[in-house]
């Protein structure tokens, strides 16, 4: 089963593709609830190449490694990956006219309900919409 989720960046596509592929920025927005964080992102951006992002509870009491491979990678526009369970994700960045449209699809895990899958991801892509649109406001776009 495929879930899609999606967001509207109000800031420049240079910037909201810079956010999503480097670690720095990375560590700054993807976790789905305020108890955790990502105290790590390790990324190399190219068809083959691999992602893992660490994900933690603030506390230390549980993290797991988010962390997969590219399969395919058009910049600025789309972003095929492969997770480690071989569940297959596709980001899109489309310019719109009052910034860039993220639209993220992937196939859901059997462990967790699809309603509570859609939630915490749309809840990472919520976050990551605030990261940019506040770091793009200081950057004066």
């Amino acid at each position: 089963m495929k879930i899609t989720i999606e967001t509207e960046v109000n800031a420049p596509l240079p910037v909201v593709w810079d956010a999503w592929v480097n670690p720095e920025d990375i560590v700054q927005w993807n976790f789905a609830l305020d108890e955790w964080c990502c105290p790590k992102a390790d990324i190399n951006l190219n068809v083959g190449g691999t992602f893992n992002y660490r994900m933690e509870a603030k506390d230390g009491s549980m993290g797991f490694d988010f962390e997969g491979s590219f399969t395919k990678v058009s910049p600025r526009e789309r972003i095929h990956f492969t997770l480690d369970d071989d569940r297959a994700v596709i980001v899109e960045f489309t310019e719109t006219a009052n910034g860039v449209r993220v639209v993220e699809s992937f196939e859901a895990e059997d462990e967790n309900a699809a309603e509570q899958q859609k939630q915490g991801w749309q809840s990472i892509l919520n976050n990551f919409k605030r990261h940019v649109e506040s770091k793009s406001n200081k950057q004066g776009h």
